[in-house]
């Protein structure tokens, strides 16, 4: 029977190495871990511990096994332990709890819904309970889980055929129909070959000798491991019934007309290397009419044609199974498991997928260049280059489904072909196999929001937020959506919120502060308040230079008429703050160039001068003391000398009267060497993360020496 056929086949494949049986705890080495993997639900535990979906009408009574509690708080703990939960499914399959084990196995294959085996451990037990319904619901959720699985598929028909009543028209019709479906959906997969035997060898039990021949037919031209046995199975098959029996009657229509064509041409050809002598035919030897059966000799003729037929598309199959075989050859774990791939494998994919698209782009581009108004055939080569890279996809991220990079490539691959689709695979991904990947969920709501809709947006970064709590790039992404949708209102009062809830954290707390008062600031037009943003935030991060550098940036924005006591009280707040010598030497430098520039009285100037040069001698001195060994007392004396020299008296050095052709010598000694156009670079490395700033006083670096 097909039935015992099929079990068969399905213990062909070594269960040894699917997930059923493998136990071994992830390596940290080469595993894609979770942005954040202590991120929980609010409530401490995980976002949402999956309920069982496949239940029955008279559910069991009675309590748990003892240890199921114990084992059931351990995975709902740490639910990304994979051992956990093989630890509570062993236990459940032990006690044979039919009410623990249907609550552990839903559990365990929404979190994991690529692990077929435990798909088929669930639709065993369902079965072995009498529940032959609730056994067919759990193969057809699994298979929309992994529609690619041969094994599911060859499990589910093997189901079927041990539960119908195979007498009933109506259950060959759903047989077949099965069959036909999943060889639409996985028939296309490199190691398919058992589903299409299984299929094969069904129709033959049905005596459905044409449909056995269509089969063969349609494998044929699919490039699979065992495609050259397909094909000696299907030239046995048509020698070995008459043709009208194994091919449709269209065809055999045709090949028994080429065949009488191809009599006809012969008796010409002969007929014309015989004399008139020899034409008479003697008494008895008529020629054979044509009664509708054909003689042994003309069957054999009609079978080597209908090989003959196929002979071609054998060959263009072979060449395509060869241009494969190597990346095949190469992928070691087509199923999924939580073990972590190496870096071969992962290179091994990458590969095949770029060759594949390249394939299929080729051929494209060749079609689209031959092809003609009313061409059907160059479209169908378009469509199956495509559908060979989408199945070679799906096939990728059964075995790579912890790796966000595939996931990117394909929807890289999908977004010029539609947007559900593209939407299909960001919400596989996200919701699914990789709920704690945040890059990839914001990716999705950049997608959406792309494509106008803002409210999937911005339910998708609330969702994100509650299962991973505290990631500043999800908060300042629906700060940013709320923006550019023009709310504001909300992007304030998110900024605000989270400012807020910061405070225990001051490096976080000042991140925060400096956001809100830039957001005031640029956006609301509101320096006030984000003077007083910046202001509180000092107050509780009094060491945080970025907070002085941003309030003086700020104050520098305004009025520099009005404002100048501003600036120059920020500047004195920094110096007295407790910030490294460098950088107060930096705030410094800034306070006198502000006063050369823009300051009233020749007395300001000349008092920030002097403070400037009292902290560069500090400098200077725990420098030298700091690097005795490089101490050079000659270099020393040399700039004392220099700064002795250049040390201003009553007034400050008046300007040459003639045009200068050379710029004038350092007239100040200390640490800085440059002109004040240097600023500009620090501040752009220690202000990088918040917008450059480009130093208006650049241009006085000829006439202002470096303090």
């Amino acid at each position: 029977m097909a039935a015992e056929g099929a079990e068969e086949l399905s213990n062909n494949r070594d269960l040894a190495n699917c997930p059923v049986a493998e136990h071994d705890e992830p390596e940290d080495a080469d595993l894609p871990k979770p942005d954040n993997e202590e991120s929980r639900g609010q409530d401490g535990g995980d976002p949402g511990i999956p309920t069982a979906s496949i239940t029955t009408e008279e559910e069991e009574e009675g309590e748990m096994p003892a240890d199921f509690e114990r084992l059931w708080k351990i995975t709902s703990d740490n639910p990304q332990n994979f051992n956990s939960w093989t630890d509570l499914l062993q236990y459940c399959e032990q006690e044979g709890h039919m009410r623990a084990s249907r609550q552990a196995l839903n559990a365990f294959l929404l979190r994991y819904p690529l692990c077929y085996g435990y798909w088929k451990k669930f639709a065993d037990l369902e079965r072995r309970a009498g529940h032959n319904e609730k056994a067919e619901e759990v193969c057809e959720q699994g298979l929309k889980s992994i529609p690619l699985s041969v094994d599911l598929w060859i499990h589910y028909i093997n189901l079927l055929l041990g539960t119908l009543n195979m007498n009933l028209p109506e259950s060959t019709r759903r047989i077949r129909s099965v069959f036909e479906e999943a060889v639409s959906v996985a028939g296309w997969d490199f190691h398919s070959d058992r589903l299409w035997d299984l299929y094969s060898e069904w129709e033959k039990e049905q005596n459905n000798l044409t449909f056995m021949t269509r089969i063969y037919d349609r494998v044929l031209s699919v490039p699979t491991r065992h495609y050259n046995t397909h094909y000696e199975k299907l030239k046995t098959h048509l020698i070995s019934w008459p043709p009208q029996d194994t091919v449709s009657p269209e065809e055999f229509s045709k090949v028994r007309a080429e065949y009488k064509q191809s009599q006809i041409q012969a008796k010409k050809e002969r007929s014309s290397e015989i004399s008139p002598d020899e034409e008479e035919r003697p008494p008895g030897d008529e020629e054979h009419v044509d009664d509708g059966t054909d003689s042994e000799e003309a069957v054999q003729k009609m079978q080597e044609l209908l090989l003959v037929s196929r002979e071609q598309v054998y060959q263009q199959n072979e060449a395509e199974v060869r241009k494969r075989w190597n990346f095949e050859e190469a992928i070691k774990r087509p199923y999924f498991h939580v073990k972590p791939l190496d870096r071969a494998q992962l290179k091994a994919w990458h590969s095949y997928l770029d060759w594949e698209i390249g394939e299929a782009e080729t051929a494209a581009g060749n079609n689209n260049n031959e092809a003609v108004e009313g061409d059907e055939g160059s479209q169908q080569a378009c469509v199956a280059g495509h559908d060979r890279v989408t199945i070679l996809f799906e096939r990728c991220l059964v075995a790579c489904a912890l790796y966000e990079e595939f996931w990117n490539k394909y929807v890289c691959y999908l977004a010029p072909r539609g947007l559900e689709e593209v939407r299909n695979v960001y919400r596989r991904a996200c919701q699914i196999h990789l709920p704690y990947k945040h890059s990839i969920h914001l990716q999705w709501a950049l997608f959406e929001e792309k494509h106008g809709n803002i409210f999937e947006a911005q339910r998708i970064l609330e969702s994100l937020e509650l299962s991973m709590p505290g990631l500043a790039a999800v908060r300042l992404g629906r700060v940013g959506l709320e923006r550019r949708a023009g709310r504001l209102d909300v992007a304030e009062s998110l900024l605000k919120e989270t400012v807020d809830q910061s405070k225990h954290q001051p490096s976080l707390h000042a991140f925060y502060s400096i956001k809100l008062a830039r957001f005031l600031h640029k956006l609301c037009k509101s320096p006030g308040k984000a003077r007083a943003v910046l202001q509180e935030a000092i107050e509780l991060s009094p060491d945080n230079a970025r907070l002085y550098q941003n309030l003086l940036e700020l104050e520098l924005c305004g009025d520099l008429r009005v404002n100048g006591a501003g600036v120059q009280q920020c500047v004195a707040k920094a110096l007295a703050a407790p910030l490294s010598p460098k950088t107060k030497i930096r705030f410094s430098q800034r306070g006198l160039q502000f006063a050369e520039d823009f300051g009233t009285t020749v007395q300001s100037v000349l008092s920030l001068h002097e403070e400037h040069q009292k902290l560069l001698r500090e400098h200077d001195a725990k420098r030298a003391a700091d690097n005795s060994d490089d101490y050079d007392p000659e270099k020393m004396s040399k700039m004392d000398y220099i700064s002795a020299m250049t040390v201003p008296q009553t007034a400050p050095p008046t300007m040459p009267q003639v045009p200068m052709t050379t710029p004038p010598p350092s007239l100040m000694g200390g640490d800085m060497s440059g002109s004040y156009g240097n600023y500009s670079s620090w501040y752009q490395l220690q202000y990088g993360a918040y917008g450059s700033y480009q130093s208006p006083w650049s241009q006085y670096s000829q006439y202002y020496p470096p303090s």
